[in-house]
């Protein structure tokens, strides 16, 4: 598989044919700032001028719907250091929770290969394989990603998942399982010594029932406060595959739902603050909570502190820290970005990154992985309403 920028015509579940925008239109729609409350020192958002389309991230099995966005720290068998590495939620059919592709975006050939290629039924993992948004790739070369499984496209036949653990040739080495493994979904906040790692990653399938499950009050599929934050502590010998040595909740108590469009909504942005600080966005709460001494407390902290709700923020997903250490959070519910400043919970800045007119408000469902730039001075993420891979830099 080779591929450079490209017009897609496969769309997500709710983008019929004929709707969505096509790439030319969103490239040339203009970048619709919102200001910050009040003066201060510039943020990062306001140096972010530049949507540049780099790849299609559709495989040759027709596997679509982007999710997780990762750069490769080290070159290790195909990767090279400073590639992005992407998952594919859906396959062929377009069924969520049902995709196996990771693809390799090669920026300094701007070339997209294909990294790993996984059977949809696979024993070793609970409901089969359905990549998600939690997928990181250690400094020794092994990548360890979530599924999040179906069989028909939804909740329904929703598996419990588990955690695949894949050597730097995209090959499967090993699935973990367990009790606190259930439907990994956010994406990783890791710390990688080399040797050892400690991955936090949420879950948000416990005891989730399918869609058509209404809650009687709202009408909306029921809500269930069972999701979690994960911590596993690894060991990583020498030329073999990483091994969990101790894992603890460091979080528990948040929303999660089935949902028809999107498969699942729960706790998905999690970053790491410079004091042992975890921050997590909770989508069902609409806020972003922090995790106290997450690397070292040995129990839950519940469901946090709260740093900031509602505001800018519209059903808060994925996350990543700004080189000035603030987190930059995608939305669900329209095509923005948002900056926080985790320090005082100030919503500093939103900035449209996804302005397709075919959803409301425009961008809307269409957002979901996002990752820095090695240089720090973008970030990448992912169009899922045309399957792109895309970078937002100065």
């Amino acid at each position: 598989m080779t591929r450079g920028i490209t017009t897609m015509t496969r769309t997500r579940r709710r983008c019929r044919s004929g709707i969505c925008a096509t790439l030319a239109a969103l490239i040339a729609a203009p970048l619709l700032l919102t200001p910050r409350a009040e003066a201060a020192d510039q943020g990062f958002l306001e140096t972010i001028h530049r949507h540049i389309t780099w790849t299609s991230t559709v495989t040759d099995n027709g596997d679509l719907n982007p999710y997780a966005v990762v750069v490769a720290p080290v070159s290790a068998g195909k990767v090279k250091k400073d590639d992005v590495l992407v998952t594919n939620f859906n396959n062929v059919s377009n069924l969520q929770g049902t995709g196996g592709t990771i693809v390799d975006y090669t920026p300094s050939t701007k070339k997209t290969t294909l990294f790993a290629s996984l059977p949809q039924h696979l024993p070793q993992c609970p409901g089969g394989v359905g990549l998600g948004t939690a997928m990181t790739m250690l400094k020794t070369g092994w990548v360890i990603v979530g599924s999040t499984p179906s069989t028909d496209g939804t909740t329904r036949t929703k598996g419990d998942g588990c955690l695949l653990v894949l050597d730097p040739n995209g090959q499967l080495v090993t699935a973990w399982t367990g009790p606190n493994i259930n439907d990994p979904w956010g994406n990783m906040a890791v710390i990688d010594k080399g040797t050892t790692a400690i991955l936090f990653i949420s879950m948000a399938g416990f005891d989730v029932p399918g869609y058509q499950v209404r809650d009687p009050q709202t009408g909306y599929p029921v809500t269930i406060n069972k999701a979690t934050v994960l911590r596993l502590e690894l060991s990583i010998p020498q030329a073999k595959p990483p091994v969990i040595t101790s894992q603890t909740v460091v979080a528990n108590g948040f929303g999660q739902r089935a949902d028809r469009d999107v498969f699942l909504i729960g706790p998905t942005g999690l970053a790491l603050g410079a004091d042992d600080t975890l921050y997590l966005s909770d989508a069902l709460g609409n806020q972003i909570v922090a995790i106290p001494e997450a690397i070292t407390r040995t129990s839950s902290a519940g469901t946090g502190r709260t740093v900031t709700k509602d505001g800018l923020l519209k059903r808060p997903l994925a996350m990543c820290v700004a080189p000035n250490g603030d987190l930059l959070v995608t939305n669900a519910k329209n095509g923005q970005v948002v900056e926080v400043d985790p320090r005082t919970g100030k919503q500093l800045y939103a900035q449209w990154i996804d302005t397709n007119q075919a959803q409301s408000p425009p961008g809307n469902g269409d957002l979901f992985g996002i990752a820095m730039t090695p240089d720090g001075k973008g970030f990448y993420y992912v169009e899922d309403d045309v399957n792109t891979l895309m970078e937002a830099t100065r």
